[in-house]
């Protein structure tokens, strides 16, 4: 009796110091804490990478339309920062940003959804692959502490203070933020100008990825080629090739080819839309999300010879005149916008100044680097054996979580030389 009378101590113990210290086994980067996910669905996850898809589809096409130029961006950085804005947001300011956003604020199942996907994308993996979340506020606001623990635990936004007064030393503290969280890969995000003397909160996501190909590109047979920028426009570039004896995913319409690129450990991958017609400012108008959906569920494996170039690209967007001309007019109106869910102040005080979104990517022989910090700044397809694909003229791309089926980066090749 002795015996198990101290047997069931021991486990009493252990069981009250894991529940004390809030030990959590689930699988992911060891070490590394977790978001809360607990009431997430494979259903759920579905549906909010649903979301956030479509509302890469709709921000890409408020872009473009205005840009003849490359464009790249991380919708999931933008969407993410975004949606720690909105469970701020009251009233007509939360139901602009619903409708734009489509997921219900303050929702256990949807924001848990938001914790499993932040979960599966920070694991150890044969690629890298980290995002991260940060809120900083200016000292002594009332800012409600639920409203900072909510964003703590279902987007792992830890908040630091900070003296918005010294905009200097603010930007070199949220800039170093950013350079840690996307590997060096973007500096100086934020200049002392794009912080207005009434800021009192800047949200900041960060999202890096570094991947190389499942196959990759012999770097003996990429050569310089013509790519058509438009009609009988050409540029010289490194144009990249593989052999035709290479299995893809691969499909195609009367108007577009659709390739899929694996990356190792086959969890993310690229996916390139070429149209047949070599215009791809009319695909531009036509594309929706439910073709990309179409296009991934009719992909059949084939060989295929890619040729692609190698490029570099890195943009910076301030994007809130395209937010608002999605819908999103009242949370950047002053004496208009609610956002009275984050502090204990006047409802009207606080609106979104700006939305500043920055993303690199190189993507060459061996695989791909890409990586992108986003802020909302708060202020008072009968075919040969194989087939080609001759990626030799604007294209559109995309990179894909694939277990989750989210767009975490997307963009345009216009002119791989820009």
């Amino acid at each position: 009796m002795t015996f198990i009378a101290l047997v069931v101590l021991v486990v009493v113990i252990v069981s009250a110091c894991i529940h004390f210290f809030n030990l959590d086994f689930r699988s992911g980067v060891s070490g590394n804490p977790h978001a809360i996910d607990t009431y997430a669905t494979n259903k759920s996850v579905s549906s909010l990478s649903r979301s956030m898809n479509s509302f890469a589809f709709d921000l890409y096409n408020h872009i473009s339309q205005t840009n003849d130029n490359n464009v790249f961006f991380s919708p999931y950085s933008i969407f993410v920062a975004l949606a720690m804005t909105y469970e701020g947001a009251r009233h007509d300011t939360a139901m602009e940003m619903q409708s734009v956003l489509n997921f219900s604020q303050n929702n256990d199942t949807a924001l848990c959804s938001f914790g499993r996907i932040y979960n599966l994308l920070n694991q150890d993996k044969e690629y890298i692959l980290n995002t991260a979340n940060a809120l900083w506020i200016q000292e002594n606001f009332p800012f409600h502490e639920r409203y900072l623990q909510f964003l703590k635990d279902y987007y792992m936004a830890q908040a630091t203070n900070v003296s918005f007064a010294s905009p200097d030393e603010a930007a070199q503290l949220i800039n170093g933020w950013v350079e840690k969280n996307t590997y060096g890969k973007i500096k100086d995000f934020l200049s002392v100008s794009d912080i207005d003397p009434l800021t009192v909160m800047i949200l900041t996501n960060a999202i890096y990825f570094k991947g190389l190909w499942k196959t990759p590109f012999d770097t003996e047979e990429t050569r310089e080629e013509d790519f058509e920028t438009s009609p009988g426009e050409t540029v010289s570039v490194p144009m990249m090739h593989s052999s035709s004896n290479i299995r893809y995913n691969y499909t195609e319409t009367e108007t577009v080819q659709v390739l899929e690129l694996p990356y190792k450990g086959d969890s993310l991958s690229m996916i390139i839309v070429l149209p047949k017609n070599h215009d791809l400012s009319n695909l531009e108008q036509m594309v929706t999300y439910q073709d990309f959906i179409g296009w991934k569920e009719s992909f059949t494996t084939r060989n295929v010879r890619v040729s692609i170039p190698r490029f570099s690209l890195e943009t910076r967007y301030q994007l809130k005149e395209f937010l608002m001309s999605m819908g999103m007019v009242t949370p950047f109106t002053p004496f208009s916008a609610d956002f009275s869910g984050m502090a204990d102040t006047d409802s009207l005080n606080l609106y979104i100044g700006r939305v500043i979104h920055q993303a690199v990517v190189d993507v060459t022989e061996e695989g791909t680097e890409a990586a992108a910090a986003t802020s909302v700044h708060m202020v008072l397809t009968s075919v040969p054996d194989y087939v080609v694909f001759e990626g030799d003229h604007p294209f559109l791309f995309f990179i894909q979580h694939k277990e989750t089926g989210t767009i975490l980066f997307m963009g345009k090749i216009q002119n791989p030389l820009d």
